[in-house]
């Protein structure tokens, strides 16, 4: 059975769910002073501030994608695995992307996200 990661009880029951949310949050609770904070809505990630937040869209929209996870960063990025870029202010740019499968956290999205880290530290 692969370890338990701070967070996944938020997506339980599911367990397609929670092992795509360990998958995603295991390299991030490795990386330097990195917390994790469970709310009613979502887990996410901090550093020096939020960085990334995964939660499970079916409890607030009509979706069918276990987990999505939105990492801001100060620049729009372009990529057809965006389900959309919003930008909630002058200086961030949040990116949403569905994750279906394990596979889906892959090295690309995962430098994505250590990129939203190094701005939030």
């Amino acid at each position: 059975m692969t370890q338990a990661v701070a967070g996944e009880e938020f997506f339980a029951p599911d367990q397609k769910a929670v092992s795509i949310f360990r998958a995603l949050a295991g390299p991030l609770v490795r990386l330097d002073d990195v917390e994790v904070v469970v709310s009613k809505s979502q887990v996410s990630f901090r550093a020096r501030r939020a960085f990334a937040y995964a939660w499970a869209p079916g409890r607030y929209v009509k979706n069918d994608a276990p987990v999505v996870v939105s990492f801001a960063l100060s620049e729009e990025l372009s990529s057809a695995r965006f389900k959309e870029v919003a930008h909630p202010s002058s200086s961030t740019w949040m990116h949403h992307v569905e994750l279906r499968l394990v596979k889906d956290v892959d090295r690309e999205l995962t430098a994505w996200i250590r990129r939203a880290y190094a701005e939030a530290r």
